[in-house]
């Protein structure tokens, strides 16, 4: 999941404002952490505590209510009795990559991805794209490989992953669908070196770079372990409160132990 975020952050300067390039900064003017994150941990707070997924979504919105929501999700937050809005959009996507952590089977992945969907995003799109995100996630984390794991997204979904990135990054533009978002996304982590090089495939796509970012970021953890000087400074952009649920999360997918996945010494530095 640090994955996820560490994307967001590297990818919000440029939100909008493409580059086209892979040569940038990853972190620095403009760097911090965006409603990708906020959704992301507020989904992985509900499942560990068994919660309602609404009711975090609502409870971490409220906390950083500034953090870029889109209009239709910053008036559902703000509502106690707002329902889904049958959105497509890519924000179910964004925040799924927890469930890949904590799900046990491939049904229970599917599941709960749905879960996470539906309170806000019941369109089947929206629902289809928290579902491939998180499914691609798991398989990386099953230890399968990329090819394996863009057939299985492909015949599940009905996702075109064989445009490779240089392709996609000549007429890629600003899409916030789940399905103009998803497909490039994943592409950039399966077609990627290593963790830093799918998180430049992603901004340098342009367009909704932090979020396209996020998503890469997510699977490319999965299949590439985030490095240590990437990760700490991705959680020197988080406050101590969202750094305090990561952490829980990383010891809850650890089981308990108290190094959790990325030791201690990696969560007593505060950058």
């Amino acid at each position: 999941m640090l994955g996820a975020i560490a994307g967001d952050i590297v990818g919000s300067p440029y939100e909008g404002r493409p580059i086209k390039t892979k040569r940038f900064p990853l972190f620095g003017d403009g760097s911090s952490f965006t409603d990708d994150t906020v959704c992301t941990l507020a989904i992985a707070d509900a499942l560990m505590s068994g919660g309602d997924f609404a009711a975090s979504l609502r409870a971490f919105a409220r906390r950083f209510p500034d953090a870029g929501y889109g209009s239709r999700f910053g008036a559902w937050f703000r509502s106690d009795q707002a329902g889904p809005y049958n959105s497509l959009g890519n924000g179910s996507a964004m925040r799924v990559s927890p469930v890949a952590h904590v799900a046990r089977s491939r049904a229970e992945v599917l599941s709960l991805a749905e879960r996470t969907a539906r309170v806000t995003h019941n369109h089947p799109a929206g629902v289809a794209g928290a579902q491939a995100t998180a499914l691609a996630i798991w398989l990386a984390r099953q230890g399968e490989t990329p090819d394996a794991i863009r057939t299985a997204i492909t015949d599940g979904f009905g996702y075109d992953l064989s445009t490779p990135v240089d392709r996609l990054r000549a007429s890629f533009g600003y899409d916030v669908t789940c399905a103009g978002t998803v497909p490039p996304a994943l592409t950039c982590a399966l077609e990627a070196r290593d963790f830093e090089d799918a998180l430049r495939n992603a901004v340098s796509l342009g367009g909704d770079a932090d979020t396209l970012a996020c998503i890469a970021g997510g699977l490319a953890e999965a299949l590439f372990g985030v490095p240590r000087v990437i990760a700490r400074q991705a959680l020197g952009y988080l406050p101590e409160d969202l750094r305090a649920t990561l952490r829980r999360f990383d010891r809850h997918c650890a089981g308990g132990s108290r190094l959790g996945i990325f030791g201690r010494r990696l969560w007593r530095t505060k950058e």
